[in-house]
């Protein structure tokens, strides 16, 4: 089974511009995210894909693989659909761009779900991670995901959701920015029309459960701290100085 991650990059971001391309103690966003993928050592091959040369010339004058785009997506699925048309693999792991501090456990979670699946039942998966206090539930930038009893996403919003265990506790999960699918399936998917709730709650994942379609959630224990905000960056960079 050929394995392949694909991080889509876009320069411009509604909530914070020019993200991908800030300072996280010597090394743009973009390529930290890049370096931790690479160096779960997971992956058949690690690509960056992009329709900004800035972000492109970063990544390849680094010695990494990065496509250049010529179409301005909406979506990271949309252009990971792109790329991934001529490419050789069966699974694509799609890791955002602005998540440098993913780890190797919380990806070969995600990679072993399909390792897993012998009867190739499953065609979607993504993370998950719990939330333990009530501004972090409250915070729209996190976006969160109910499941059922067998970890298939019900819904996913920005307002508070919860799941409710089989001891019939109440528990939050944040979704964390990280999918993976067959690449058959990937192509069929990026046909589809963003749906209503997509539109309203911008949370691409919706258009997979609007559809009819599971995602299957794997639980981290892991932080990743996506970075969507100034003050997100900020609390980045004071972690990363602990590492």
């Amino acid at each position: 089974m050929k394995i392949t991650a694909l991080i889509p990059a876009r320069l411009n971001s509604s909530r914070f511009n020019g993200k991908l391309m800030m300072d996280l103690c010597g090394k743009p966003i973009i390529t930290r995210t890049y370096d931790a993928v690479l160096s779960s050592n997971l992956f058949s091959s690690v690509i960056v894909v992009t329709q900004d040369n800035e972000i492109h010339e970063e990544i390849t004058s680094n010695n990494g693989n990065s496509i250049l785009i010529e179409k301005d997506y909406n979506s990271g699925t949309d252009r990971i659909a792109d790329a991934c048309a001529k490419l050789k693999t069966d699974i694509i792991v799609n890791i955002q761009g602005d998540e440098p501090f993913i780890d190797q456990s919380s990806l070969e979670k995600l990679v072993n779900i399909f390792k897993n699946d012998s009867r190739n039942e499953i065609n979607y998966a993504s993370l998950m991670k719990s939330l333990n206090n009530e501004q972090d539930i409250n915070n729209p930038n996190y976006v969160k995901v109910s499941v059922d009893n067998n970890s298939f996403a019900i819904n996913f919003s920005r307002k508070p959701i919860s799941s409710i265990t089989a001891l019939s506790e109440e528990v939050f999960y944040k979704h964390i920015g990280v999918y993976a699918y067959r690449k058959e399936w990937l192509m069929s998917f990026a046909k589809l029309s963003p749906t209503k709730f997509e539109t309203i709650e911008k949370i691409e994942a919706l258009r997979i459960i609007e559809n009819g379609f599971q995602i299957k959630m794997a639980e981290t224990l892991s932080e990743s701290i996506g970075i969507d905000t100034q003050e997100d960056l900020s609390k980045a960079i004071e972690i990363w100085k602990t590492k």
